[in-house]
């Protein structure tokens, strides 16, 4: 028995060293097992290399083994395979069920203990407690030495979930964290390695679980060999924590002391020099960075690199986009194989999807060396999610997930139909399982229709759908609810996935991964359904015949998927490995890139998290408890990662770094770029932030059709805008057009260039089957107003009848619906009941209001009525009402104008009949609308009337909105009553049109008001707005009190008792104007609907915008800095400019006749 240490910096040889020692023992037949130990990771790639050295035959007669292989070869020689292995899920959700019984006992983790993530935090120390042999009672002892009260409630705590944790798998399992301490008692009796000589390769350090099976192999073995990677033997000396290889010079050192503690004598060492090392002998770049990196002083390279590089990308996109480029440029013109190229990082999750998409673009086949976790799978998520429905009774959130796994069956069409509805119709919870058939139809009307048959036909699909989705869960319940124990549930699981015929769909969908030749996921979905099963076994070991609760084992078995993850090896040989700086162990690579070099990330920042602290730990190290690193060593640790990563390649290294991130935050480079460019001041280095031109830079582009033809794409793009563009790509673009499978592409491509998100015009034919019934447009005033707001948003609503998805929620809309129909009906009881308006009161309207708005919501499907919530809602629309009419009230009694009719409808077989304006073309337009309130007052033969319409909102009239065509309502409602009359030979008078403002608003001042003060602020903010006739005889049969002020309309008086200019009033003559305006306004929009015009032209007026409330945004696309992206501009024009303007097109229209 010996110990011989091989010396050597990286790249030396020493993996070599050891192949051809163990090819020459094979050679000379010499006797005892030949055993190679290298890392768990490493093994895959350590068989390989034997097996490429030594061939078949003499792979025969050599082991290559990681200390877990070594245990279970072990095993099976002396036994120790009889208990079950507990998997770390397994071990995860023992640990959850011990903390949820010990919980209250704990002092320091009590709340932490609540949290999904605190299980595998102490799964993780338990586990770091077994590798540095720390046991339970070691952690007795420790807590009567330390002196710091919050550590010994940590170790306490630590401690009694440790020893709970054992005593449940005692006898049981063998937790896998175990195996190392079972191998190094186990040796004793195996003699497997009697005689044997072992080499150990690729490790820097050891735990001391692995040097207690060392020792043992020391005394066993004739001779172990071990690489150390280092400048040689250090002469059990004292070694600085800031020396690269101060973790191996520690380990040399450890394994000396094994020695002397057993009398293993220690061979002479092997010293492998580095006069180029082997590695680098292609490379006097790389082996002068090897040398001087850590090296102080260092010696500078003063030539220019052409072996060593640095990339500077604007962010990780283009990095990796540059990567991509060069990677094929090196297999195309230096003729290496994916196989020979590694790209590494310190953060490969942050990197992982953009090489994948970057990498299938450039046809670079890759490998991702990296373990997947099965969280977001399908199955997994189906599993889960179905139990958390059946846990926490029908959640959206959870049914919704279930089924958008794609595996229960129901197609993405009905989903997506049903999901829609729930939405709309606010169905949760119990609803889903009542008996009831769901009956609610979304709407915001309060009109108390009955269905119609599409509406009929919408309800039965949805309960067809509904069926589908609650049979199933519903029978899975029923078997849930047997009996409360894991097995059951485990069970029903399993019976649940078998009745919805899972593995065959998962097969269905193995079998199309394969066909689009995604191995990776294809393998991983044949592997979950064995993972899962092997959970649930671990569950039913674990929790045994215990009762639980669903929503307990619901949490337990998901904090056991949450902890598995799968491994996959390469599909395939030549493909380039994408890996970990901390994980890859690449000797074959010849070119290597390390991308996101920046600072924090590479090297890492180490923070001082985790169940033990830093202090901590140095506490328990000042005791003789030693655990592994703290963060201050881990920083010296990187260092040796940085050494290790840097002398990775043996001919091209390339460093890259992003300036930003994807927020377009700055990110600084790391001290390695510095120290690099130091020792190699002329080292290559480039850059896309300013993108070159040149022949060579353009070539580089051009690397895969995929990748090439979007460069293409976008030098087209150039040339379009009148830039100059490289020659190269009128050839690439010829190739394009050549070749069958591109040429259609290209040219979609190129009219692609003239594409604009502005769509002006549509077929005429079109337009009229979308906007004409039998050669006339029926439509409304609010339709009308909708196009002049923007063409292509009426398009989309009216036309294509795009809907945005309704949600079961209180909008302004339903209020303004709810609010109309108590008023129609208030104004209807008035009517009915011939109440006269001096005789209201307060109390009456309270009342009345009350009962009607109960009424509404008894007949009508509302929001309002599913909580308690809304309850408090209800009350406060019934105020807000109540004061509006107690308003509307004062109004109508400060006048003699009295309310004629309400919900007047003009439309054919209506109140009024629609209004018909014939267009140019021949076709004609009837408008239909419905006036909230028409009041009426006759004064020697001639009747007077108002409009009067409800708003909710914050609307104020405009006369330019009027001119502009995005407020005519009131004028086309005024047109309406006139158009009757005139063919009913009577004469009607506009006296005013009106907004009515229902509000309950909000009176400020600074010092305390009456009540009556109160009420005069109210009817100030309350006061119509509109146009009123100027007449001084009509305003005071509005307002008998109107003065410097009125409460009621939007007109004053000055002092001799003439109207003044602030008033809102027009003549007889100026409301004609208006009335002929607005009717030129319709004839031009229809005429533009049925020509097809659906241009994408918001008005902008001020600072209010078209777009703001508008859902189809997403859909238009609209941009201002877009050449053909332009608003519809509206000018706040004076009373008298636009009266001015209505007079000069009136003569105009004279003069053209």
């Amino acid at each position: 028995m010996s110990l011989r240490f091989i010396y050597g910096r990286a790249g030396s040889g020493k993996t070599t060293y050891c192949l051809k020692d163990i090819k020459r023992k094979i050679d000379n037949n010499e006797s005892g097992q030949l055993i190679m130990l290298v890392p768990e990771q490493f093994s895959f790639q350590a068989g390989k290399n034997m097996l490429e050295y030594l061939g078949e035959k003499g792979m025969a007669k050599v082991k290559v083994l990681s200390f877990k292989r070594m245990a279970y070869m072990v095993f099976s020689e002396t036994g120790g395979l009889y208990r079950r292995y507990m998997s770390s899920s397994g071990k995860v959700m023992l640990i959850y069920s011990v903390l949820q019984g010990i919980k209250k006992d704990l002092k320091y983790y009590s709340i932490p203990a609540n949290k999904q993530g605190f299980s595998s935090n102490i799964s993780d120390i338990i586990t770091e407690f077994k590798r540095y042999n720390v046991s339970p009672e070691i952690l007795q002892m420790a807590m009567g030495k330390v002196e710091d009260e919050g550590l010994k409630d940590k170790l306490f705590d630590i401690d009694l979930i440790y020893r709970n944790f054992e005593n449940e798998i005692k006898d049981k399992y063998i937790d896998s964290n175990d195996d190392l301490t079972i191998l190094s008692e186990k040796l004793d009796e195996c003699h497997i390695f009697d005689g044997a000589e072992i080499w150990i390769d690729e490790f820097s350090s050891f735990t001391p679980q692995e040097y207690l099976v060392l020792e043992k192999l020391l005394k066993k073995s004739k001779r172990i060999n071990i690489t150390l990677c280092s400048n040689g033997s250090s002469g059990f000396s004292d070694v600085e924590r800031t020396d690269v290889f101060a973790t191996v010079i520690d380990t040399e050192n450890k394994f000396i002391n094994i020695c002397r503690d057993n009398n293993v004598p220690i061979d002479k060492g092997v010293y492998l020099k580095c006069e180029p090392c082997v590695r680098f002998a292609d490379s006097v770049e790389l082996n002068h960075l090897e040398k001087n990196y850590f090296a102080y002083p260092y010696s500078v390279y003063k030539k220019e690199t052409t072996d060593i590089s640095i990339f500077k990308a604007s962010n990780r996109f283009s990095e990796i986009t540059h990567v991509a480029r060069s990677i094929v440029s090196l297999v195309r013109e230096k003729g290496l194989r994916f196989k020979d190229i590694a790209v590494l990082t310190r953060d490969i999750d942050g990197y992982e999807k953009i090489i994948g998409a970057l990498f299938k673009e450039h046809n670079i086949p890759y490998f991702i060396d990296k373990k997947r976790d099965i969280s977001s799978n399908p199955l997994i998520v189906m599993v889960l999610s179905s139990l958390e429905i059946l846990s926490k009774g029908w959640s959206y959130e959870s049914v919704f997930r279930y089924l958008k796994t794609g595996l229960t069956g129901i197609s993405s069409e009905d989903i997506d139909f049903i999901e829609n509805y729930v939405l709309a119709a606010g169905i949760k919870g119990k609803r889903w399982t009542e008996d009831k058939k769901w009956t609610y139809i979304p709407r915001s009307d309060y009109s108390g229709r009955k269905i119609t048959e599409d509406e009929k036909r919408m309800i039965d699909r949805v309960n067809s759908i509904r069926n589908s989705i609650t049979e199933p869960l519903l029978s899975f319940e029923k078997e849930l609810r047997v009996k409360n124990t894991a097995y059951n549930y485990c069970m029903a699981i399993y019976n649940f996935l078998y009745a919805l015929n899972i593995p065959e769909r998962i097969g269905k969908n193995v079998d199309e991964l394969k066909e689009k030749g995604d191995l990776l996921t294809a393998e991983e979905y044949e592997r979950v359904f064995n993972m899962l099963m092997d959970v649930l076994d671990q569950s039913v070991e674990i929790l045994k015949g215990n009762e639980i609760t669903l929503d307990n084992f619901t949490k337990i078995l998901s904090v056991g998927l949450m902890e598995e993850e799968i491994g996959v090896i390469p599909p395939s040989l030549d493909q380039v490995i994408v890996g970990s700086v901390d994980r890859i162990r690449n000797h074959g690579a010849r070119a290597v890139f390390i991308v996101g070099v920046n600072d924090g990330v590479f090297p890492l920042t180490i923070s001082d998290g985790g169940i033990l602290s830093d202090e901590d730990r140095e506490s328990l190290k000042d005791i003789g408890v030693e655990l592994a690193s703290d963060s201050k060593s881990k920083v010296f640790e990187e260092g040796f990662i940085i050494y290790r990563t840097l002398s990775t390649s043996s001919k091209y290294l390339n460093l890259s770094y992003p300036i930003a991130d994807h927020e377009g935050k700055a990110l600084r480079p790391s001290i390695i770029i510095g120290r690099i460019k130091k020792i190699f001041p002329k080292i290559k280095e480039e850059s896309n932030i300013v993108e070159e031109k040149s022949d060579r830079q353009e070539l580089q582009k051009i690397t895969s059709p995929d990748a090439a033809f979007k460069e293409l794409i976008v030098n087209m793009r150039r040339f379009a805008d009148g830039e100059n563009i490289n020659p190269i790509w009128i050839d690439v673009y010829k190739w394009y057009k050549l070749e069958d499978h591109w040429s259609e592409k290209c040219s979609r491509a190129l009219s692609a260039l003239s594409y604009t998100n502005q769509v002006k015009t549509i077929k005429t034919d079109k337009a009229k089957e979308l906007y004409e019934d039998n050669k006339s447009i029926k439509t409304s005033v609010s339709k009308l107003e909708k196009y002049a707001s923007c063409p292509f948003a009426f398009f989309l609503e009216y036309g294509l009848r795009a809907r945005e998805r309704k949600l079961y929620e209180l909008t302004f809309p339903d209020i303004g619906s709810l609010i109309h129909a108590v008023l129609d009906k208030l104004l209807y009881t008035i009517e009915k009941e011939k109440i006269q308006w001096k005789d209201i009161d307060e109390d009456w309207c309270k009342k009345k209001t009350s009962l009607i708005v109960d009424d509404l919501l008894l007949k009508n499907p509302s929001i309002l009525k599913s909580s308690k919530r809304y309850d408090y809602v209800v009350k406060k629309l019934k105020r807000m009402v109540t004061k509006a009419v107690m308003v509307m009230v004062y109004q109508i009694n400060s006048g003699t104008f009295r309310p004629n009719s309400h919900e007047v409808v003009f439309k054919d077989g209506g109140n009024y009949p629609s209004i018909k304006i014939n267009l140019k073309s021949g076709q004609q337009v009837e408008l239909t609308g419905r006036i909230d309130r028409m009041d009426e007052l006759t004064d020697d033969g001639e009747v007077f009337f108002r409009i009067v319409d409800y708003k909710s909102g914050n609307k104020k009239f405009s006369l330019s909105d009027i001119y502009n065509g995005i407020e005519m309502q009131l004028l086309v409602y005024m047109d309406a009553v006139i158009e009757y009359s005139e063919k009913a030979g009577k004469k009607y008078i506009p006296a005013g049109i009106l907004y009515f403002r229902v509000d309950d608003p909000i009176i400020k001042s600074r010092g305390e008001l009456s009540e009556e003060k109160i009420k005069t602020e109210v009817l100030k903010k309350l006061k119509m707005d509109g146009l009123i006739l100027s007449d001084i005889k009509v305003i005071k049969d509005m307002d008998e009190n109107v003065g410097k002020t009125s409460f009621v309309i939007p007109v004053s008086l000055n002092a001799d008792g003439s109207i003044s200019k602030s008033s809102s009033t027009a003549s007889e003559e100026e409301f004609e104007l208006l009335r002929k305006h607005v009717r030129n306004k319709i004839m031009e929009f229809c005429s533009d609907m049925l020509d097809g015009v659906i241009t994408i032209r918001p008005y902008k007026k001020g600072k209010e915008l078209s777009c703001k409330y508008c859902s189809f945004m997403p859909i238009c696309k609209f941009d201002p800095s877009i050449s053909d992206n332009r608003y519809s501009i509206i000018r706040d024009y004076s009373k008298s400019d636009v009266f001015d303007m209505m007079k000069n097109e009136k003569n105009s229209m004279k003069e053209g006749e």
